[in-house]
């Protein structure tokens, strides 16, 4: 007999440093909604998928959470946010494990400061999606359906 269960696909969106203040941090950059009620958004759009999210504003705590689930998640999306232009070791987290990541970034990085303009995540990425606000992580999951 086949079994006719399927195992549902469990997702990490790991969010960085202040992304805890979506909603209320520079609402003309980042949007006036909070992450954990667009979260709700997600998980009503995404009900076959197991949606886990994390947001730290340690880089330490981030990348245990990556060790965590890296060989065992069937992807990550991720947004390091000031971590991304200067964390050499997240990147090295992403390059360690075997899940997959997605970056995302809500502003797009390339029109803003040039220090922004660098992501040591990238290469260790399938793909990075920037400059589409909240929706870039729903473009992030499609990838991983």
């Amino acid at each position: 007999m086949i079994n006719a269960t399927k195992q549902m696909k469990k997702i990490l969106i790991l969010n960085g440093p202040n992304l805890n203040l979506l909603g209320k941090r520079e609402p003309g950059v980042y949007g006036n909604q909070s992450f954990e009620d667009y979260l709700e958004t997600l998980k009503g759009t995404f009900p076959d998928l197991e949606l886990h999210y994390y947001q730290s504003n340690h880089e330490g705590a981030l990348i245990d959470k990556i060790h965590e689930v890296g060989f065992s998640f069937d992807g990550i999306v991720i947004n390091a946010g000031g971590y991304t232009h200067t964390s050499i070791a997240l990147a090295d987290a992403l390059s360690s494990v075997t899940t997959p990541a997605v970056e995302v970034h809500i502003s797009n990085i390339h029109a803003r400061e040039s220090f922004r303009h660098h992501s040591y995540l990238t290469a260790r990425c399938k793909g990075m999606i920037c400059g589409l606000g909240l929706k870039g992580y729903e473009l992030a999951i499609r990838y991983f359906q």
